[in-house]
């Protein structure tokens, strides 16, 4: 009898010394700092991160201008003008080049990326918006949204050659090393398309039900996806590489513009005209949604990889433009 009642008292003993589990707070964004920036409240467009300087350079398409901010020391070190319409940007630290797309003058223009001196300018199409670097074939590739083509642009002679026809609106453009593949979303055909950038052609389209009018794009070339987003209907798909089909999708803000990933920590930022910035943990082929943060014309979003700072820069906070930095903690 009195082994029968040790052994009914073992549950409750091994109950009362189990090891509380620690509390974990949700993921919260905490506002770092807001920094003013020159020119004036306009809208801004793309961002390109330079680990290696650590420098943010920022399109500010409705001032006409680049800047180049040091993430470090938080101030504007260069201010590039006479770039109207500015859209896309996209630093090459290997050829030591800032390259632009500057939509109203229809070119691309070639910076020093030590001091933001304009070294030349190519005529690149109707309006020059995402840019890509294929390094193997040492060319450039430019989305021509309304001239329905992909510019290609050979850097050693600063010189365009023959563009690519699409069929459509061209959206932002990537580059995948591993494949050796020019990504463009092709936003009024409502695919994405494989660009072979030693041969200039076109080798694959891939439809992207779901997603009505890509225009984002952003490639994880670790997990072997592209996440596109529908500008058109607020959706972000998962579009997998290597089976070239949409595996999921998931709202977003309305009429989501630019995305950006942070590899180490594997978080998906999609910035939105609506003001919604939409994060997401990205979880083997999956997303798993994260709280969202909102802010006036918060469209442009950029992420430091070492510190995991978010850049997200503001047209008109109180008359000024502002570059706000936050942590999704």
């Amino acid at each position: 009898m009195v082994a029968l009642l040790v052994l009914a008292a073992l549950p409750i003993l091994m109950q009362s010394h189990a090891v509380a589990q620690p509390f974990r707070e949700s993921p919260h964004w905490r506002l770092v700092v807001d920094v003013p920036l020159p020119g004036k409240p306009a809208r801004f467009d793309y961002q390109s991160f330079d680990s290696s300087t650590g420098l943010l350079w920022i399109a500010h398409m409705g001032a006409g201008e680049i800047l180049a901010f040091d993430v470090t020391s938080r101030h504007v070190v260069a201010r590039v003008p006479g770039m109207p319409g500015v859209t896309g940007v996209r630093v090459v630290p290997a050829l030591e080049r800032v390259f632009a797309s500057v939509s109203s003058d229809h070119e691309v223009a070639v910076l020093d990326r030590r001091d933001g001196r304009v070294l030349a300018r190519i005529p690149s199409g109707r309006f020059p918006d995402g840019l890509a670097y294929a390094a193997p074939a040492k060319k450039l590739f430019v989305s021509d949204e309304y001239g329905r083509q992909e510019v290609v642009i050979d850097v050693p002679s600063t010189s365009a050659v023959r563009p690519i026809p699409l069929g459509g609106e061209a959206g932002n453009t990537q580059y995948d090393a591993i494949s050796n593949r020019i990504w463009v979303a092709v936003q009024t055909r409502d695919e994405v398309v494989a660009i072979d950038p030693l041969t200039d052609s076109v080798v694959s389209r891939v439809p992207v039900p779901g997603i009505q009018h890509p225009h984002g794009l952003q490639l994880d070339s670790e997990g072997r996806l592209i996440y596109v987003a529908g500008e058109k209907n607020g959706r972000v798909g998962v579009l997998d590489l290597r089976a070239k089909r949409i595996l999921h999708i998931y709202p977003v803000g309305e009429e989501p513009d630019v995305l950006a990933l942070d590899p180490g920590r594997r978080r998906l930022f999609v910035a939105a005209e609506s003001g919604e910035i939409s994060a997401f943990d990205a979880r083997g082929d999956s997303l798993v949604a994260l709280p969202s943060y909102h802010a006036p014309h918060a469209h442009s979003v950029a992420v430091d990889p070492t510190t995991h700072l978010v850049y997200v820069p503001l047209q008109d906070v109180q008359g000024k433009p502002i570059l706000r930095i936050l942590q999704l903690e």
